[in-house]
C-alpha cells in the first residue's frame, strides 16, 4: 500500500499552480533569475516522517527563515537573560526592515525584524568571538537541525552585499544605541552569510520538526536544542514571525511560520509536524504567496490551527503481526501523528496478511484522522487484503471505504 499522504500534497500543489500572483525579490540580482514558477512543499511528523511533493529537493537560499533558528543558537550560547536585554520579544506591527526600536530601551522589538536579527547574529557564541566563528555557528546548527550538512551559496551572498544599504544604516543605528557591538560592517556580511545558506523544503520542515518535539531532530533522534529554547522559539514564530501580518496569519491560518525573499516558508506545530514550503514569488508583504496559500489550505484541511481543541492531544500507533493478520492498534486523540504512523506501518506491513484496526483505546478521532484512516483502509482492500475493524465505542464514525462498503467488524 502506498500513503496517500504524498498524493495529497501533489493535489494541493496542483491547485496553486495557475496562481501567478506577486514576483520575485527583483531587489537582489541573484533573487530576481529565480525560476518563478518552482514549487514544492514537505511535511515532517514528530515521528520523523517525511512526506514531500513538487520541487522539494530544489535548494534555494534560507533568507529570514535563519532568523529563528539564530534567535534558538544565540538563547543558548548567551543565556535568556543577556539576548533579552538586546532583543525584545514584541510583535512590532511593521515591515522587516523597519528599524522598529523601543523606546525606553532602543532594543529591536523583536528577532524576526531585520533590526532584531542583525543583533542576534552579533550575539552568537560570545562578546568577542571571532566573525568566522558566528557564521560557522549557524551553519553547524541548522544542518545538525536539517540533518544533512549546509552550504552557503556564495553567489547569492556577493549579490545581498552589494545591496545590504538598508541593513547597514540599521547596524549603524544600532551601534549609536550600544545595543550593537563590534564592526558593523563584519557583523552584516556574517548575517547576510547567515541568510545565504541553502536549504531545500525537506530541510526546513525538519527544522521545524525539531522544534515541534521540544528539540529532538526526529530523525536522527539528537538533542540539537533544550526544550525551553525551542518553546521560546515557537512562541516568537507564533508573535511576529510573519511581521505586519502576524496578527491575521495567526487567526486566519494559526501556524507559528516564517517567510524568507527567496520563497521559502517554514511553519510549526508543537509535538505534530514541521512544514516547509518554497514558491520564489513574493506578495506586498514579502512573504511568499503561493506559500501562504499552501499553509491555509493544510489548515484548514488537516485541522492544524494552532488553538484547535485537540492541537496539543498525544497519540500513538503500534504493530503486530500474527497468524497472517497484521494489528494496527491507536491510543489517544487520532490526529496527524497517529494517523500517518498507521499509514506507515501498513505501508511496510506484510502484502500477504489481512489487517485488524484497533480503536478500543481511542478517545476520539479528528476529521483529518478519520479521513487518513479511513483511505489507508480502503487501499488496503484495493490491494486484495482483508480490513478488519474493532471500535467498541464507535469513535470512527460511518467508516465507508468510499464505495458504500465497510470493513468486517471484531469481537
Amino acid at each position: 500500500m502506498r500513503s496517500p499522504v504524498p498524493d495529497y500534497l501533489e493535489e494541493v500543489l496542483d491547485g496553486l499552480r495557475e496562481d501567478r500572483a506577486g514576483a520575485v525579490a527583483d531587489y537582489i540580482p541573484e533573487l530576481a533569475a529565480a525560476e518563478p514558477d518552482q514549487l514544492g512543499i514537505a511535511l515532517t511528523t514528530a515521528l520523523g516522517r517525511t512526506y514531500a511533493a513538487g520541487d522539494a529537493d530544489v535548494e534555494f537560499t534560507i533568507q529570514s527563515i535563519s532568523k529563528p533558528f539564530a534567535y534558538a543558537a544565540a538563547l543558548m550560547d548567551r543565556g535568556a537573560g543577556t539576548v533579552l536585554s538586546a532583543v525584545g520579544v514584541e510583535p512590532s506591527g511593521e515591515a522587516f526592515n523597519e528599524l522598529s526600536l523601543e523606546q525606553d530601551t532602543r532594543r529591536p522589538k523583536n528577532p524576526m525584524i531585520n533590526a532584531g536579527a542583525l543583533t542576534v547574529h552579533s550575539l552568537l557564541v560570545g562578546e568577542d568571538a571571532d566573525p568566522a566563528a558566528r557564521v560557522e555557528r549557524v551553519r553547524e546548527l541548522f544542518s545538525r537541525l536539517a540533518g544533512r550538512e549546509l552550504r552557503i551559496d556564495e553567489a547569492v551572498c556577493a549579490s545581498e552585499l552589494e545591496t545590504a544599504h538598508r541593513n547597514l544604516a540599521l547596524a549603524h543605528m544600532l551601534r549609536s544605541y550600544g545595543i550593537l557591538t563590534g564592526d558593523v560592517p563584519t557583523v552584516v556580511e556574517g548575517y547576510t552569510r547567515q541568510c545565504s545558506l541553502l536549504v531545500t523544503v525537506r530541510d526546513l520542515s525538519a527544522m521545524a520538526a525539531t522544534l515541534a518535539t521540544g528539540g529532538i531532530q526526529p530523525v536522527t533522534g539528537e538533542q540539537v536544542l533544550d526544550a525551553a529554547t525551542a518553546r521560546q522559539v515557537m512562541a516568537v514564530m507564533a508573535s511576529a514571525g510573519m511581521y505586519d501580518g502576524a496578527g491575521d496569519w495567526l487567526v486566519r491560518v494559526g501556524i507559528p511560520a516564517k517567510s524568507g525573499v527567496a520563497g521559502g516558508m517554514v511553519g510549526v506545530l508543537p509535538d505534530l509536524v514541521g512544514i516547509g514550503t518554497f514558491s520564489p514569488r513574493l506578495d506586498r508583504q514579502g512573504n511568499s504567496r503561493r506559500g501562504g496559500r499552501l499553509f491555509e489550505r493544510l489548515s484548514q484541511d488537516m485541522d492544524m490551527h494552532l488553538f484547535s481543541p485537540n492541537g496539543s492531544r498525544q497519540d500513538a500507533a503500534r504493530a503486530s503481526t500474527a497468524e497472517g493478520t497484521t494489528s494496527v492498534a491507536l491510543e489517544g486523540v487520532v490526529q496527524l501523528t497517529a494517523a500517518s504512523e498507521m499509514l506507515d506501518l501498513l505501508e511496510d506491513s506484510d502484502p500477504a496478511t489481512d489487517v485488524l484496526l484497533d480503536l478500543e483505546r481511542v478517545h476520539s478521532v479528528t476529521d483529518l484522522g478519520r479521513r487518513m484512516l479511513l483511505e489507508g483502509l480502503r487501499r488496503i482492500r484495493l490491494d486484495g487484503r482483508g480490513v478488519t475493524l474493532r471500535d467498541p465505542r464507535g469513535t470512527l464514525p460511518d467508516p465507508d471505504l468510499g464505495d458504500g462498503t465497510f470493513p468486517d467488524v471484531a469481537e
